[in-house]
């Protein structure tokens, strides 16, 4: 089965989805993320995340009563979510990594929890040039972020997902036709995918997703 995940590398349901998504995959399944960045505009420097969400969400307290109902959710699925330590952080250069992963035929995933951890659990600057190089290091994976490979890949992956209509993330899209949003349990995706294995023809299944940064389940 072909699956094309919709993703960003700050989202905390899509790391949390990504988890839940492999614990349903049957054998022989591919995954290939593709690039969505939940706002373009931001720029790196080290802003805490907290501070750059109260700004947008009414204050510093309803940043962190959204963090306390990730944080929990994520310790289900044994991921550590530090967001005192996270920083605000522009992704479309981190989606470079995880394109240049493809292209070059590699699992895309080992790069896509190395940037969910180093973003979340570790308070890196996931759009530091100096952060993606030491990660691209210790990867074994050679990119030329400095000469702008991938940058081109990258911006055609971002305008595929707006012409598709993609507003929220994560987004599972399965054998090109089947698409379902939120970070849905692994039951719910074992059901998803015994249907798109049933039917053959498109289906428009629902989208559980807020739109909000931090939503039930998704962004």
């Amino acid at each position: 089965m072909n699956i094309e995940v919709y993703s960003d590398v700050v989202c905390p349901w899509c790391w949390i989805g990504e988890r839940r998504l492999f614990k349903a995959l049957p054998p022989a399944s591919k995954v290939r993320w593709r690039a969505f960045q939940l706002d373009p505009s931001v720029q790196s420097g080290g802003t805490p995340l907290v501070e750059w969400l109260g700004s947008r969400y009414g204050g510093e307290a309803n940043a962190r009563r959204m963090f306390e109902r990730v944080t929990s959710v994520a310790r289900d699925e044994g991921l550590t979510m530090n967001f005192d330590r996270a920083v605000a952080a522009a992704t479309f250069d981190a989606h470079r990594l995880i394109w240049k992963a493809g292209a070059l035929g590699l699992d895309q995933r080992p790069v896509v929890e190395a940037l969910h951890k180093a973003h979340f659990t570790d308070g890196l600057d996931v759009g530091s040039h100096e952060v993606l190089d030491r990660l691209a290091l210790e990867l074994e994976l050679p990119i030329d972020l400095a000469g702008g490979e991938g940058v081109e890949e990258v911006r055609s992956e971002l305008a595929t997902a707006r012409e598709l209509g993609v507003t929220g993330v994560p987004m599972f899209v399965f054998e090109g036709k089947y698409a379902i949003s939120g970070a849905q349990d692994p039951a719910t995706f074992r059901d998803v995918i015994a249907e798109v294995q049933r039917r053959t023809g498109f289906v428009q299944l629902a989208p559980t997703g807020s739109g909000e940064y931090c939503g039930d389940d998704g962004c």
